[in-house]
């Protein structure tokens, strides 16, 4: 009796091994709004790490959170690190890519509470009068994400934090006009 039960509880675990590792490989979470203010100004609080406090979905989550900036103030080379609480656990991110008013491409490391790595990228496009910001974070999907996402996606994860940050975005924005 218990050699059958061990033979099926290694079956399940195979099989639940097996669906797991048929999930996608990567993830992409996107989500945009328009902003009724030029892109220099939409680009001023996205290039410079230092401003990031103003609008970030994640920022005042952990009012104690250590936050430390390297290289530049802004564009290429320039970084913010943090190291909070379980809410914001601990990263990194660093900019890769910077066309002033267009695009900031962000490599995004996290530490904890578990280790991965993925890229964010900011679009601007005109849109009349204002701009149009696209957020885009995408990844590739370790064994631990795929299993993960049996149950959760990285778009119900992640997006709703993705439509507040841009809408907390606007707000600062279109205020400063």
């Amino acid at each position: 009796m218990l050699k059958k039960a061990l033979l099926a509880l290694v079956l399940l675990i195979a099989l639940l091994a097996a669906v797991i590792s048929t999930r996608p490989a990567v993830y992409r979470v996107t989500r945009t709004a328009t902003i009724a203010a030029p892109q220099e100004r939409v680009f001023a609080l996205l290039d410079d790490y230092h401003k990031w406090a103003d609008w970030s979905p994640w920022a005042k989550l952990d009012p104690n959170m250590k936050v430390t900036y390297d290289g530049p103030a802004t564009g290429v080379g320039a970084s913010y690190s943090w190291v909070g609480d379980s809410a914001v656990g601990e990263g990194k991110m660093t900019t890769l890519e910077s066309r002033p008013a267009e695009y900031m491409k962000i490599k995004l490391e996290f530490i904890k509470p578990f280790e991965s790595n993925s890229i964010a990228e900011f679009t601007l496009k005109p849109e009349g009068a204002g701009t149009n910001v696209s957020w885009d974070m995408s990844g590739k999907a370790d064994f631990m994400t795929k299993a993960f996402t049996l149950f959760s996606s990285m778009d119900s994860m992640v997006g709703p934090d993705f439509e507040k940050g841009l809408l907390q975005m606007k707000k600062l924005a279109e205020e400063n006009r």
